[in-house]
């Protein structure tokens, strides 16, 4: 499959992003997690001017192919959203009027088991966003049960934790644990029957936390939260829609921080969360929560 082709991914609480981004025709707004590039579409249909980043090189052939109508107004970069404040010094722009975030996994990364990110069908075990660096298999390989344990336990919150990891570090003494269905197997065998039947596939948050390590997704966040702040324009706005409860705090956080300095206000007191009609029409949209802030339009200097 060529890059880009059969990519696709339902936006998730696209009218209320789009809503509380507010974008206004001619104004630059920065889609950090292009994705397909529905969210940023529907920004260009606005009359906004967009620059799109991601790190999946299937997601930017996508999404140049979609926004290509939209001609100069739509810049579509290959770049993780942590270099956003280098992209947008590189493209000459010192600020933009809002940022947004769609956080987690497009519905074509799930679904293709070659990204080995999904549980349900086998693939290799790659997980990379952006198909550099180390793979989910050979953080298994490498790392120690001690660092498993803590990777499991502080990005997947799995509460299995230490049994996963020790079960791990037996059955890569057998052999290399390098595809899915192999994991998902030594996960089985290391929760005990009674927690399987409970709680969602057993796999779930081994995967959450695999992923997260190998793309250093929680640092990635910070920074790029911390560079919006800097670059958004008095007025300007930022809005990320997260998926776990990791995610979700480190925008919470962010926000609050960003708040009690006295440089922004919250517009959502309350996480947004999808309507019923848009959860049975996607249901991987059910664990959505929209979280926004405004930069006060007296306030001239720049975060830090």
């Amino acid at each position: 499959m060529s890059e880009g082709q059969g990519f696709h991914h339902t936006p998730v609480l696209l009218e209320e992003a789009v809503g509380y981004l507010a974008p206004r025709p001619g104004g630059l707004y920065v889609d950090c997690t292009l994705g397909g590039g529905g969210h940023a579409e529907a920004i260009l249909e606005r009359g906004g001017v967009v620059v799109g980043l991601d790190r999946d090189p299937d997601a930017v052939a996508a999404a140049r192919e979609r926004l290509e109508p939209y001609g100069a107004r739509a810049v579509v970069v290959r770049a993780r959203f942590s270099q956003v404040d280098r992209v947008l010094a590189e493209l000459g722009y010192g600020e933009a009027e809002g940022f947004l975030w769609d956080l987690g996994l497009s519905s074509y990364q799930v679904d293709m088991p070659d990204r080995g990110f999904g549980y349900q069908a086998d693939g290799p075990l790659d997980m990379r966003m952006g198909r550099e660096g180390r793979t989910a298999a050979d953080l298994l390989a490498e790392l120690d049960e001690g660092e498993l344990r803590r990777v499991l336990w502080e990005y997947g919150e799995e509460r299995w934790a230490s049994r996963i990891a020790a079960f791990i570090v037996a059955a890569r003494q057998r052999h290399p644990i390098r595809t899915t269905q192999e994991l998902v197997a030594v996960i089985r065998d290391a929760i005990p029957a009674s927690a399987r039947r409970r709680g969602g596939h057993p796999a779930r948050r081994t995967f959450q936390a695999l992923r997260i390590a190998v793309n250093d997704e929680l640092a990635e966040l910070r920074a790029s939260l911390s560079a919006a702040r800097r670059l958004v324009v008095p007025g300007g706005r930022l809005v990320a829609i997260s998926y776990h409860s990791l995610e979700d705090r480190i925008v919470k956080t962010a926000f609050a921080a960003m708040v009690s300095e006295g440089e922004f206000r919250l517009l959502t007191k309350k996480p947004v969360v999808p309507s019923k009609a848009e959860v049975e029409a996607n249901p991987r949209s059910r664990s959505a929560r929209l979280r926004s802030a405004a930069r006060v339009e007296s306030v001239d200097s720049r975060g830090t």
